[in-house]
């Protein structure tokens, strides 16, 4: 072999050399890469984003704190969480394997049991969906592949029937072979967005279209109209007893006989007129239609006081609520004097020395606060407890229920919220009967006053409620437990169906106060949400009482609550609530009928992601063409045969009203 062949040799043997060191190189690299993949437990990443309904996410400890476990098993490693729970995980890069064990905790007190859904969701589509999981009930295990999933969503929702006692646990929760580091996502932020136009210049009569009052009581009804000021009001028909401020549109007097007036209403200004028909029926039933109005509790709770109350009512007329229907403006817990207290503000003598009741000293005169409210056109609520103390520790009505009617009606109020509280310290046990005993007692009492005092039952649903409420002289009644400020507020109303055939004109079924706005800090429910929660109020034919802080209303609360046409619904003289007529996946469809034959629709997606949802015109059942209305946005759709469908924002709502086409 000469010189030059030896070279050839020594450049190919180098070559393949090179070669063989190269993919040496290559397959210690793909090694390496994966040998990156690991083992990321839930407890390791960021949980300052996690959305919870109450307290915070523990790590390896119940939500409370105590050593985890469920259905007697111990878990050493995990998250303890409370329903309402939302985890998003950006997993960047991508993992296999989702594993964990999951279940109500022990930790609940005996006869607290909660009852929770956990879900695993994957870019929007259901990886796993526990059944019902009550306290008690062994641990479930979770194993799904997140092959190719970019996002996931770890969900704890407390199965419909409120977030008390849902202490939930992702026990050895883990993401399996993950590629990058994952790490946890704060929800994707969603725009404000009003869909409700500002009212025009033009008159516009709004809110209920009748009116009850007992014979011989005080009328004090407020024509809602909004429109330019100044305006001026006018009705004919109005029968003797009743007069007319034309300024104010303040209808005031009373009236003996008993029957139904009808009466022509309008209002007049320089950019026209508007008309309006009011039934007053003198009777027996009060609360025609859903009360509206305000109440303190959600945003000053102990710390109520007059200046609070009367800043409120101003609130009310300043922001042109009162134009919309709203009229009450209700006191809740707090106001009298707290039995034992040193406190020299709400410490002292519970009543005087004839028994009757006395506010703490932040507030004065009650009868001139009552009349004050009375002076803006509106209306005046209190609370107590039939028990010896209300739910803070306060003065309650146990043994002085007479008096404290007598007391309420003199001062002037028109609404009374009754909470059951302290009752069950002094009753015979937990009977039907016993349930009952203390509402037809104030029931009863309130209806031999000389004024209408509207009477709420606040007992939370206990006993079915609903089926007996009207029987012992109640107007509405709560169905459930506080909503309090939680992540599922807005999902209250989902509850009502089924019991819809107990409410109606004087009798209505009330899931609690509208919590939206600011409630001593802004809402933590999405835009989304918020339209879910008041389209619900009002299709279920609910109070509308709002406990937001009334002197902070933003531009967007403002808009959820002054819609007229959504309004309209809750205020439809027919009373009918409103039920679920189909259920599809994540898609929800509630109706009701309207007074004027045509149909109120809510179209509801429950899940976080967008989502088609359809009404069949069979759901509703009705045949032909419709003319569809857009509610929120006061706009016509147009007409519509079969179904109709519409893409829904995550947690969202649309509301729609459906009218029988003539020429279909």
């Amino acid at each position: 072999m000469d010189n030059r062949e030896r070279g050839r040799e020594l450049h190919r043997l180098a070559r393949i050399g090179a070669g063989l060191l190269i993919s040496v190189l290559l397959i210690a690299t793909v090694a390496v890469a994966a040998d990156t993949t690991r083992d990321v437990p839930l407890t390791a990443l960021d949980l300052s984003k996690v959305v919870q309904g109450w307290g915070a996410p523990q790590v390896d400890k119940s939500v409370t704190g105590a050593p985890m476990s469920i259905g007697g098993r111990k878990f050493e490693r995990g998250l303890g969480t409370h329903a309402v729970n939302s985890i998003w995980i950006d997993l960047k890069g991508g993992a296999e394997r989702f594993v964990a064990w999951v279940g109500v905790d022990d930790d609940n007190v005996p006869g607290c049991m909660g009852s929770v859904i956990f879900k695993v969701l994957g870019d929007g589509k259901t990886l796993y969906q526990s059944p019902v999981m009550k306290g008690g009930d062994a641990a479930r295990q979770i194993d799904v592949s997140l092959h190719g999933i970019k996002v996931l969503l770890l969900k704890v929702t407390d199965a419909e029937d409120g977030i008390g006692c849902d202490h939930a646990d992702w026990a050895d929760a883990t993401i399996i072979s993950a590629k990058g580091e994952p790490g946890t996502m704060a929800p994707i932020a969603e725009k404000a967005v009003i869909l409700t136009p500002k009212p025009s210049p033009k008159p516009r009569i709004n809110g209920a279209r009748v009116f009850g009052v007992r014979p011989g009581h005080p009328v004090l009804f407020t024509i809602p109209a909004t429109g330019d000021r100044p305006m001026t009001f006018a009705a004919s028909n109005l029968p003797a007893g009743l007069k007319l401020d034309s300024k104010t549109g303040r209808i005031s007097g009373s009236l003996t006989n008993r029957g139904t007036y009808v009466v022509a209403l309008s209002a007049k200004n320089a950019r026209g007129v508007a008309s309006s028909k009011l039934r007053i029926v003198v009777g027996d039933e009060i609360a025609l239609t859903p009360p509206m109005g305000w109440n303190d509790w959600y945003t000053f709770t102990g710390s109520i006081s007059e200046k609070d109350v009367r800043a409120a009512a101003d609130a009310m007329v300043s922001t042109g609520m009162i134009n919309h229907g709203y009229s009450y403006v209700n006191i809740d817990d707090c106001w009298m004097v707290r039995p034992g207290s040193t406190d020299p503000v709400v410490g002292g003598p519970t009543r005087d020395a004839d028994g009757n009741l006395l506010p703490n000293k932040r507030f004065g005169d009650m009868k001139a606060l009552t009349d004050y409210i009375h002076s803006k056109g509106l209306k005046s609520g209190i609370y107590i407890s039939p028990g010896p103390t209300t739910c803070s520790g306060y003065e309650g009505s146990w043994g002085h229920e007479e008096q404290d009617a007598k007391r309420f009606a003199d001062w002037g109020i028109d609404f009374l919220k009754y909470d059951f509280c302290s009752y069950s310290r002094v009753w015979k046990g937990n009977t039907l009967d016993e349930q009952k005993r203390p509402y037809k007692l104030m029931g009863d009492l309130l209806k031999k006053q000389d004024r209408d005092i509207v009477f709420n039952l606040c007992q939370y649903g206990m006993a079915n409620v609903w089926e007996w409420g009207g029987e012992v002289g109640g107007n509405c009644w709560r169905t459930a437990g506080d909503i309090g400020a939680n992540p599922a507020a807005y999902t209250v109303g989902f509850k009502q169906n089924g019991i819809e055939k107990w409410a109606g004109p004087g009798r209505w079924n009330d899931p609690d106060y509208i919590n939206i706005g600011n409630l001593g800090m802004p809402t933590i429910l999405t835009p989304n949400e918020q339209y879910t929660y008041v389209t619900l109020w009002n299709l279920l034919a609910a109070p509308l009482i709002f406990s937001g802080n009334m002197t902070k209303l933003d531009d967007f609360t403002l808009s959820l609550l002054t819609n007229d046409e959504v309004i309209e619904v809750d205020q439809d003289p027919l009373g009918k609530q409103a039920r679920q007529v189909a259920k599809r996946d994540d898609a929800e469809v509630w109706a009701k009928d309207m007074e004027d034959g045509s149909k109120a629709v809510g179209l509801f997606n429950r899940s976080e992601f967008p989502l088609e949802v359809v009404v069949k015109w069979s759901d509703l059942g009705v045949t032909g063409k419709q003319r569809v209305r857009d509610l929120w946005r006061q706009r016509d759709i147009g007409l519509i045969s079969n179904a109709y469908k519409m893409r829904i924002p995550g947690h969202g709502a649309a509301m729609l009203r459906l009218w029988q086409s003539r020429k279909g």
